[in-house]
């Protein structure tokens, strides 16, 4: 039975660099290389103020997701950077929604 994609290409139309930290260590005990991906994805921001010792102090996050897997490399996405809109961002957690045969769907990153 095939699926439908619950984030369609067509939506997709900001431009992202991702670089996906890979877990554990190669023969010489150096961290592995990062996995690198270049496309196009849904973007969305948000903004919320969080109250601190200052007073106050603004965090922007964002989403963004793409049709199927974007990282069949790694089963999970841990960490990494984006570049986005000029901007460097850090990769806080990923997520890959699975249909219910097991296949990628769409893959989440929310980035800070």
């Amino acid at each position: 039975m095939k699926y439908p994609c619950l984030v369609p290409k067509q939506l997709c139309s900001i431009d992202i660099v991702l670089k996906f930290d890979q877990e554990g260590l190669n023969k010489y005990g150096e961290p592995l290389e990062a996995v690198e991906f270049v496309g196009k994805c849904n973007y969305q921001d948000k903004a919320k103020t969080v109250l601190t010792a200052e007073k106050k102090l603004i965090q922007i996050t964002g989403t963004a997701l793409f049709p199927g897997d974007i990282c069949p490399a790694l089963a999970v996405i841990s960490g990494g950077e984006a570049e986005i809109f000029g901007v460097s961002r850090r990769i806080i957690e990923g997520r890959k929604a699975r249909n219910p045969d097991g296949t990628v769907n769409y893959t989440e990153v929310l980035l800070e």
